[in-house]
């Protein structure tokens, strides 16, 4: 009687879990003879040496399999970790170099009270809200006040300064005689000075509460760097360097030039009289004789508001607390209060600017707030060429 021995060979359990990985790949040699694989497996026809040999080469091909996907996952997650660390200490150099930390650097920036005093952008905006929300025309007061500052030994807070029996200040210069707006400077250096004693300086919060009034006026939202510091100069005989309302274009250009600005800057930053007034004392010399460049109807308007006296004011136009573009629209009708408002539209070379803007409001914005930008930094003083006042008036 013979006995017949049947080897049946069970399947791997590994087998079973690649199957059910869609991501990993059998063996070449296995996949190809998938459709038998039963057979090959039950040891019909194959003494045990061959189905030994071939499940040695099949486990060697999962173990190739395996090591090539954790290698790979390896290396991919080393990628990530390394890209993680590089952008944490990207990050971390940009935000020292931008507070103007590092290396001891000092320079004007977005960032600069980043550590030393965080809240002062919403101490400065609250307060330039609540102002004016209480007095609207306090915004026009604020944007020249610190026009007049710039323009002077540049953004250091000199305008400021009061005079003192050894010195007159620029702030009693008759051209200064009408700003407006140092309550609120004040009270902005007040409650700066309880969050961060000495840290904030004058020149910064009058170039931070202008760019704020701008836009609670409903001109454009922009930033401007900060860092300045506080002049220990303020003289009445350096007001000779402001503007005149009688100049025509010529001497503006050449006046704004001198600070490195060119016409279309120089016109999108007198685009900031579409806010606030002028007073009679400034444009009466044009209605006798009468301006060839103003309207008829309109000087019968600016007569009517002289007969109250030199003190009496027009607005530039007719939206006096907004801020907008009907300041040049009224140029081009012929309807500019001052002389220097009138030549930008009757000169050929800043005709062109005035018609632009306009025409076009979002471009006198973008124009202006790009000036305003540059003329915050005009000749501001950093590091030890200043200091930082405790008192806004005086110098320490």
């Amino acid at each position: 009687m013979k006995l017949k021995v049947r080897l049946v060979l069970k399947k791997p359990s590994w087998t079973r879990l690649l199957r059910t990985s869609r991501s990993t790949r059998l063996p070449r040699s296995f996949r190809r003879r998938r459709g038998r694989r039963s057979k090959r497996w039950s040891g019909k026809g194959l003494g045990l040496r061959v189905v030994a040999k071939r499940r040695r080469r099949l486990e060697k091909g999962v173990r190739i399999t395996i090591f090539s996907i954790l290698h790979k996952t390896l290396l991919k997650s080393l990628k990530i970790v390394i890209m993680a660390n590089l952008l944490t200490l990207f990050f971390v150099v940009e935000m020292i170099v931008m507070s103007g930390l590092s290396l001891g650097a000092s320079g004007l920036n977005m960032n600069y009270y980043l550590f030393s005093c965080p809240l002062v952008e919403l101490i400065v905006k609250n307060t330039v809200n609540r102002a004016l929300q209480n007095d609207p025309t306090l915004a026009a007061g604020l944007v020249r006040m610190h026009f007049h500052d710039c323009f002077i030994e540049g953004c250091d807070g000199s305008v400021l300064i009061d005079s003192t029996k050894d010195n007159t200040a620029e702030k009693d210069s008759p051209a200064n005689l009408s700003l407006r707006g140092y309550e609120v400077i004040d009270d902005i250096k007040e409650e700066l000075e309880k969050q961060c004693p000495g840290v904030v300086s004058c020149a910064d919060i009058l170039a931070m509460a202008a760019r704020d009034a701008v836009f609670f006026a409903g001109g454009p939202v922009y930033d401007i760097p900060k860092g300045r510091k506080d002049g220990t100069r303020s003289k009445i005989e350096d007001t000779i360097n402001l503007p005149a309302p009688i100049f025509n274009a010529s001497q503006l250009i050449k006046m704004f030039g001198q600070h490195g600005f060119s016409a279309k800057e120089m016109v999108a930053l007198s685009g900031a009289h579409t806010l606030g007034v002028a007073r009679c004392s400034s444009f009466k010399q044009r209605l006798t004789p009468l301006d060839p460049s103003l309207d008829a109807q309109f000087a019968k308007t600016l007569s009517k508001t002289c007969s109250a006296g030199d003190t009496a004011e027009q607005p530039f136009d007719s939206t006096r607390n907004d801020f907008d573009n009907l300041y040049f629209n009224a140029l081009v009708s012929n309807n500019g209060v001052l002389t220097s408002d009138q030549t930008l539209y009757t000169t050929p070379q800043t005709r062109n600017i005035v018609n632009s803007y306009a025409m076009n409001q979002a471009l006198f914005f973008l124009d202006f707030q790009q000036a305003m930008v540059k003329m915050s930094t005009l000749d501001a003083k950093e590091g030890s060429k200043g200091e930082v006042r405790k008192n806004c008036h005086k110098i320490n």
